[in-house]
Parts: structure tokens; C-alpha cells; sequence
């Protein structure tokens, strides 16, 4: 389910482009300003709007950390922000002085592309704000741009409607032809990286004048060739697509179009999960907040809408489950209602429950007086129940571990989408956090693996750039309506 949360009503003309930091929400508009928000609610910084730009400002990007924003304009300049003090740090001008459409950060922050209206692409260092490459594509204008996840190639696209991947040395490594029918007009790679046994794959969105949203696979390979596959065509919307984004796991896609609404999709399966009707124009821009469920809308109505994913949210058509099919927490819970709850869920009623049902009646009261839940139960231990559970006998302690063997067997064997479970734990995720490597991780395991291994990716071995921690608000969710649907225990 979604929910409408606010109407930001401050531009003057249409919102061409709208993008998250992890703190900070920024729209920009033909009035020739970029607006800067605080996303705990929505508020106006001091030092907004920003203006610096003569004319409209097509797009805004965020730097990795937030601490710098970048805006492109028809003045043919890239600008530069500080997002503390709201300064202007640097301007680029684009060789030729050809109006700026398009302009993309690398996910490291090394690298800034800005693409113009003759088609001419330049690649800056964005730490010393330097022109580095140009390139061309002749006879169209560059509307599109995204880099990879790992910030070593990115893709354009154009009004002539192909899709072009680039290395950071402007050579072009693959050139798409016709990719949307009448143009291009938005581009954008999903955070996840695919590798395998000398290929890596990356997934790209990419919409157009077609009215259609595609998803396409990627594969680098080792040799350095590079392949590309059209995966999915989403028809969700009747008219031009403008804009579309991520979310910040890769499993929600969102797009906004010329028939004013705005499309979820979940990425992975290409299915429609909700359509919004709140604007009342074109719909130009779409974000996705990388630290909460929350996306931006932008619109040529002027406004921009902020919208909340519930969690618990059905993933049809945005419907909630009947209020007879919910479980319920009373303590009058049935053996069958305890029975709809993975183990980690279990109350320390249901525990109890479970020991009458298994012939250990005998140990209720010390589980009890000891506040033994599911997730204390499948971490006992010989250790434990000798030392702090004080069970003596060595054949109940034998059989109770038995029993909860059996119940994690059980539990693994119930079809529980292997992207739900932790890759340290190899458990079910209650808490999942995005790390630097871009794969999902039960928060508490990554943070102790953080502090043990150096820093190191569970899943790449190789360095994380950063410790930071982004939670998972979407595969929450997607746990959390999967839990409702499915049971871990094989009589169900």
C-alpha cells in the first residue's frame, strides 16, 4: 500500500528532475532553481532555493556522502553545491556551450558526466572539478545518463533513441540501436552487481517516447566484450514514459509519465504493484529515498508528491490482505495460528505450546521463567541448557536439541526465497541493511562482521569503501508479506 504524504507547492514551473541524499531531498525547475528539503519532514533548508543557473535546470544529482549536489542547465553549465552552507563550489562549462540536459555522478564520486544538446558528452574528475574526456554522438541530443554500481562504465541515451555504454577512457563499448522507438528519455542502472564465472551483469531500466518502461540485462565479460539483452517491456502506462529510478535494493522500479501517473513495479518479476494518480500534468521526475520508503514525484503541474510504502503492503495492485487472514498476537492464539509464524517469531507462549506438544511439558516452567522465545530457542545450545538453563539430565537435553534441529530442517526446507536469508546467517532477515558491496545482510550479523573481518565484503572479499549501513525497507517489506502467505513447517 501506498500513501500520499505531502504536496511540495514552492517551484514556479515545471519540476524537471528530483533526487534523495540520505538526509536531503532536491527538486529543480524551469523558474531557474534548485529547492533543498530535510527528508525527517519535509522541510525547507535555510539556504534554499538555490540560484546560480540563467536558465531551466534540467537535472540534480547528489555526491555519495550528500555533501555536494550537481545541477545542469540550458546556460551550458554543470554547477556544483555545497550541501552545507548551500555555496556554489565550482562551475563546468561544456565544451561547445551547448545546453546541459543530462548530468550523472559515479557512485564512488570520482567521476561526473554532463551531456548537451549537440550530443557532446564530457567526463570531469568531480574532486578537482576537471575536464578529463569529451565524446560525441552526432546529430541527436543527450537527454539520459547512469552510471554502474561499480562506477567503471555508465550508459546514455539520446532523442535518436539508442542506448550507448561507455568505458572512462569515452571509449564506446556497446551501442544499442533503437532501443525506444521516437527516443530515449531516461536511463538508470539498478544497484546490484551479478558475477559470475568471468562475466559480470548489471541490470538497466530505461524508458521512452514509446510509452514503454524495459528492463535490460548487461554482461561485461572478462575478454571486455559486452553484451546486451532485453529482459522485460513494461506497458503499465498509455503515453511517453519521462522518468524512471531504482529503489535503492533494486527491486522496485518507478516511473512517471505523460499520462500523469507514476507506476511501481517490482523489478525482479516485472509485475505492477501500484499505480498513482495524484498529479495533474505530465509526470518529469522520479527518486527513490536510499535510506527509507519513501519516493519523490515531480511533475510539470509544478508540485512534487512525496509517497510512503507501507510495510505489510500486498503486492497486488497495492491491496491490503483481509482483515480475516491476519495474524493476530492475542495470547489466545491457536496451536494452528502459532503454527502460520516462522519459529523466530514465536512468543514464549508458543514455545511453551510447542515443548507440551513434543513431550517436554517438564521444562515449561523453566522456559518460561527463563522468557525463552523462538529466536532463544533455535540458538540453544549443550553449553547453555547445561550452564544457564540448569537441565541435568543429558537425555532431555539430547532430545530437546533433537526436536529443534528438527524444526530448523523443517524451517529450510519450506521454500524461503534464498534473497530473504542473510549470507552470513543463512537465516531469515528481520533487519536488512544494504552495505557498501551492494548485497542485503541481517544488520546485527554485518556489523559484527564489520568489526571482525577488516572490513572486508562477505560476499566479494574484497574492501568495503565504506561502513556505512542503508536499511532495507523494501526486502522488509517483501519479507513481511512473504511471512504472512507462506509457513516454514511442511504440514501446512
Amino acid at each position: 500500500m501506498t500513501s500520499l504524504v505531502c504536496t511540495l507547492h514552492d517551484h514556479r514551473d515545471d519540476v524537471n528532475w528530483c533526487a534523495f541524499s540520505a538526509k536531503l531531498l532536491a527538486t529543480c525547475s524551469g523558474d531557474k532553481t534548485l529547492r533543498i528539503y530535510n527528508t525527517h519532514d519535509f522541510s525547507e533548508l535555510s539556504f534554499s532555493p538555490l540560484s546560480g543557473h540563467g536558465y531551466s535546470i534540467h537535472c540534480c544529482c547528489f555526491s555519495a556522502c550528500g555533501q555536494f549536489l550537481a545541477s545542469c542547465s540550458t546556460d551550458a553549465t554543470t554547477v556544483v553545491w555545497s550541501m552545507v552552507t548551500g555555496d556554489i563550489e565550482a562551475v563546468m562549462e561544456h565544451p561547445g556551450r551547448s545546453p546541459v540536459r543530462i548530468c550523472a555522478l559515479s557512485p564512488d564520486s570520482a567521476h561526473l558526466v554532463s551531456g548537451a544538446s549537440d550530443g557532446t558528452l564530457a567526463l570531469w574528475d568531480f574532486p578537482s572539478k576537471q575536464l578529463r574526456r569529451t565524446g560525441a554522438v552526432n546529430d541527436t541530443t543527450m537527454v539520459a545518463c547512469s552510471f554502474s554500481p561499480c562506477s567503471q562504465v555508465f550508459m546514455t541515451g539520446s532523442t535518436y533513441g539508442d542506448l550507448r555504454l561507455w568505458d572512462l577512457n569515452m571509449n564506446q563499448l556497446h551501442a544499442e540501436k533503437n532501443a525506444h522507438d521516437l527516443g530515449v528519455t531516461c536511463c538508470t542502472f539498478a544497484p546490484n552487481i551479478l558475477s559470475g564465472d568471468r562475466v559480470v551483469q548489471f541490470r538497466l531500466a530505461s524508458c521512452g517516447q514509446d510509452s514503454h518502461l524495459k528492463i535490460w540485462a548487461i554482461n561485461k565479460f572478462s575478454s571486455g566484450a559486452c553484451k546486451m539483452q532485453l529482459l522485460h517491456t513494461l506497458t503499465g502506462q498509455s503515453a511517453p514514459v519521462l522518468s524512471c529510478a531504482y529503489s535503492s535494493d533494486g527491486q522496485l522500479l518507478v516511473s512517471g509519465s505523460v499520462d500523469k501517473t507514476v507506476t511501481v513495479y517490482d523489478a525482479k518479476n516485472a509485475v505492477l504493484l501500484y499505480t498513482l494518480n495524484q498529479h495533474e500534468r505530465y509526470v518529469t521526475a522520479c527518486s527513490f529515498s536510499p535510506t527509507s520508503p519513501l519516493i519523490a514525484t515531480g511533475s510539470m503541474d509544478k508540485t512534487v508528491n512525496i509517497w510512503r510504502l507501507q510495510d505489510g503492503c500486498s503486492g497486488h495492485g497495492g491491496k491490503s490482505l483481509p482483515e480475516e487472514s491476519a495474524l493476530t498476537s492475542s495470547e489466545g492464539r491457536t496451536s494452528s495460528g502459532r503454527l502460520k509464524l516462522l519459529v523466530s517469531d514465536w512468543s514464549e507462549e508458543d514455545v511453551s505450546e510447542w515443548l507440551v506438544e513434543e513431550g517436554l511439558e517438564g521444562l515449561v516452567d523453566k522456559f518460561r521463567s527463563n522468557n525463552i522465545d523462538g529466536t532463544e530457542l533455535l540458538s540453544l545450545t549443550k553449553e547453555t541448557l547445561a550452564s544457564e538453563l540448569l537441565i541435568e539430565s543429558v537425555g532431555m537435553r539430547s532430545k530437546l536439541l533433537r526436536k529443534v534441529e528438527e524444526l530448523k530442517s523443517d524451517s529450510m526446507c519450506s521454500g524461503i526465497p534464498d534473497e530473504f536469508l542473510c549470507p552470513i546467517t543463512r537465516e531469515l532477515m528481520k533487519e536488512p541493511v544494504i552495505a557498501a558491496d551492494g548485497y542485503s545482510y541481517e544488520r546485527e550479523a554485518i556489523e559484527g562482521w564489520i568489526n571482525t573481518k577488516n572490513r572486508s565484503s562477505p560476499m566479494t572479499n574484497l574492501p568495503l569503501l565504506t561502513t556505512l549501513l542503508t536499511p532495507n525497507h523494501t526486502l522488509k517489506m517483501a519479507i513481511g508479506r512473504w511471512k504472512t502467505t507462506h509457513s516454514p513447517l511442511k504440514n501446512l
